[in-house]
């Protein structure tokens, strides 16, 4: 689970919008440019090269 206040600071790396947490599959969602980032190990990985669309 990321903290709280790791959560407050980060923002998409594309778009610099807020992201969504999804707890259960582990994913930071921006629905603005419509990429899931991925969280391994607590990490974010933050790359818009290895984020999933929707």
């Amino acid at each position: 689970m990321l903290a709280k206040e790791l959560l407050e600071i980060l923002a998409c790396p594309k778009c610099k919008g807020e992201l969504e947490y999804d707890q259960e599959n582990q994913k930071l969602i921006c629905h603005r440019c419509r990429l899931k980032y991925r969280i391994e190990d607590d990490i974010p990985i933050m790359l818009i090269d290895e984020a999933e669309p929707f």
